[in-house]
Order: C-alpha cells, then sequence, then structure tokens
C-alpha cells in the first residue's frame, strides 16, 4: 500500500500539544497494521501570521493540495484578536481552506460515553446510556460566503451591516446526499433542520430535502424541525436525534450546543469532506478536533488530546478507506477513558492525567 500523505496543520496555542500526541498514536496503529505515514507539518493560523505574514500562506495552501487529507489542529487566540476582523486566525485559514477545497460537509459525531455522563449538563436520568447522535453541516454556503458582505456609513452617517444568506438547490441535494450516506450507515432516521416560517433559503432547504429523500431515499424516515425548537430539543432529549441536517450558521449553533451537551470539547472530533476526491479515488478532508486553542492552559500538559486522536481515525476512516485502524483507535480511546485514565476536563474533580499520559493510555489499550 502506498504512503499515506497528509498535510500536518497544528496550529495555534494548545493545537501542536494535541497534535504531538495524534501523530504518535498514528505511528504505533500504522506499525501495528503495517502502514506507512507521510505526514507534512505547515503552519497556520496565528503561527503563520507570526511566522509568513499570513494565517494561511501559499506554501502551505501548496502542501496541502499535495496531500490526500489534511490532519488539522486548532487556531486562533487572544494574541491576534486586535487584527482586522478578516486577517484573524480563524476567519483568514479555516474558512479560505474550506472554500479552496470545496469542503462542503462537515461531520461532527456527538458522542458520550456511559461512564461520562456526569461531565454533561443534563441531568443523567436524561441521559442515563450516554449520548450518540450526528450531526451533517453544509460548510460552504449560507450566510458565511454570501455575497454581498460589507459595512457601509449611510447619507445620513448611519452605519450599515449586511451579510447575505444565499442557497443553491445543488448545494441543497448534495449535502442531503452525505446525510442519506451517514442515516443509511445508522438507524436510517434524518432530521433535517431549517427556519422555512421566516427564511426564503429555508423554504428551498425544506422543499429540496423533502424531494430528494423521496426520490433517493425512501427508506429513511425523514422529519423536520425548525431551528429553534431543534436548539431546545437537543437539550431536552438529544437521543431523540439520530442523524440531523442543517446549513452553515445554523449547524454552526447548533453542533456547539451538542458538544457542551455531550461533556467535553476534548473528546469531540469531526470531518469535513469536499467534492473532490484524493489520489486513492476516496474523498479529500480536513480533520478537526471540535475544541479551540485553550490559551489558558497551553504548554501545561493538561489538554485533552482525545478529539485530535479521534478525528485521526476519522481520517483513517474516509479519506484513506482504513475501517479497521480507525476503529481500533476510536475502541481504545474508549477503553482507556472507561478504565479510568483522563485528563482533567472529565475527570469530575478526580484523579487525572495530563496530555501525554492520555495519550500513553490510548496506545496501551492498542497493544
Amino acid at each position: 500500500m502506498p504512503a499515506l500523505k497528509f498535510a500536518v496543520l497544528a496550529g495555534d496555542y494548545i493545537g501542536p500539544e494535541v497534535m504531538s500526541e495524534a501523530l504518535r498514536v498514528l505511528t504505533v496503529v500504522a506499525r501495528q497494521e503495517n502502514l506507512m505515514l507521510e505526514p507534512t507539518p505547515a503552519d497556520v493560523g496565528g503561527a503563520a501570521i507570526d511566522r509568513h505574514g499570513s494565517a494561511l500562506p501559499d506554501a502551505t495552501l501548496k502542501i496541502c493540495a499535495a496531500a490526500d487529507a489534511i490532519l488539522f489542529g486548532s487556531v486562533g487566540g487572544p494574541k491576534w484578536e486586535k487584527l482586522p476582523p478578516a486577517q484573524q486566525p480563524e476567519r483568514a485559514a479555516l474558512l479560505p481552506l474550506r472554500k479552496h477545497f470545496t469542503l462542503f460537509a462537515n461531520i461532527r459525531p456527538g458522542l458520550l460515553y456511559r461512564e461520562l455522563t456526569d461531565a454533561s449538563p443534563l441531568k443523567t436520568a436524561r441521559i442515563p446510556n450516554g449520548i450518540d447522535i450526528l450531526c451533517i453541516r453544509e460548510l460552504t454556503g449560507g450566510l458565511y460566503f454570501g455575497l454581498p458582505k460589507q459595512t457601509i456609513t449611510l447619507p445620513d452617517g448611519d452605519v450599515q451591516a449586511v451579510d447575505t444568506m444565499v442557497y443553491r438547490r445543488s448545494e441543497i441535494e448534495r449535502i442531503t446526499a452525505t446525510a442519506i450516506t451517514a442515516a443509511r450507515s445508522r438507524k436510517k432516521k434524518l432530521c433535517s433542520v431549517d427556519k422555512a416560517n421566516v427564511l426564503e433559503t429555508s423554504v428551498l432547504w425544506r422543499k429540496t430535502v423533502t424531494a430528494y429523500v423521496a426520490q433517493h431515499a425512501p427508506d429513511i424516515t425523514l422529519s423536520h424541525l425548525y431551528v429553534d425548537n431543534a436548539a431546545m430539543q437537543l437539550v431536552r432529549d438529544p437521543n431523540q436525534f439520530d442523524v440531523f441536517v442543517t446549513e452553515n450558521m445554523f449547524g454552526d449553533i447548533l453542533s456547539d450546543e451538542m458538544a457542551v451537551v455531550c461533556g467535553s470539547l476534548g473528546m469531540l472530533s469531526s470531518a469535513s469532506l469536499g467534492a473532490g476526491q484524493n489520489s486513492r479515488g476516496l474523498p479529500f478532508g480536513l480533520y478537526e478536533p471540535a475544541g479551540g486553542t485553550a490559551p489558558d492552559i497551553a504548554g501545561k500538559d493538561l489538554a485533552n488530546p482525545c478529539a485530535q486522536i479521534l478525528s485521526a481515525a476519522l481520517m483513517l476512516r474516509y479519506s484513506f478507506g482504513l475501517e479497521a485502524p480507525a476503529a481500533r483507535i476510536e475502541a481504545a480511546v474508549k477503553r482507556a477513558v472507561v478504565a479510568g485514565t483522563r485528563t482533567a476536563d472529565i475527570a469530575f474533580g478526580g484523579k487525572s492525567v495530563g496530555t501525554r499520559a492520555m495519550a500513553d493510555a490510548v496506545i496501551a489499550h492498542l497493544a
């Protein structure tokens, strides 16, 4: 098998710390599975601004384009918050990467092990067996990318800001197809989230999803919720969902709410898949933890590396077609946590371990 070529964009603050542990885990799995890794590091985010003057240098983009996948850390933090919004790491690195590679589908598991239910703000009685749901978010359309996008001073001296929400039927159909594939791999149950009682884009969204599922996936049970009701239902009873699909901004908000309900961002991975294929004929994707750069704990061996490790597992599954090694990593993370090895964010005030020790435990359970 040819080497697994992927770009490594560690990012800022805790990004490099958790990335190094994810790479250690990948190295062990590669040795056990007789795989060859070819990771290529590149600067991104605030670190790239400091070294190259840009959050996404051309050299980094070229490295990503030559790879079959991108393993991404986290970018941004207080050091760069005084920059103009368009130059800040989150906006100037991640959004252009998604747009450049047409990474239109974000797949974010909402997973909470039964043994970690105390980490959730929900009462254990509501989630006695934990949480297992999946959010499919459209990534390259909607309010974040629509034009015009501007702030202007009006003739009377007032200031007006404009963002534009735009969706095409073809964009909605392709994210629906991704959601159908995910639903078929689970319980064949799909909820589409919109705001069709107010927004024209949501009217088109609901009509398109309904027609597409009826034509291409009559085996899938489809339901619809307005986004405000969906936000409430995620708190009231998250497991009433199995897979839900929604547009860009709604997905941004709901997936973060889902992450909080699941207890710790340090445990949640994500995959962003594109329209294009890599050199293996599989989806080119960007894989990243759900959490941020956590400047307050950077450099202190406190960060939870599990989300980055689980993101690496998703990379093996989707961009390299390696289901067995991916599942082994996911099982090892679960066994390590259930056995009691936990970083401070999931230790509930009990004994906790550091970043490296957490990865050591995952590696031990890979044996």
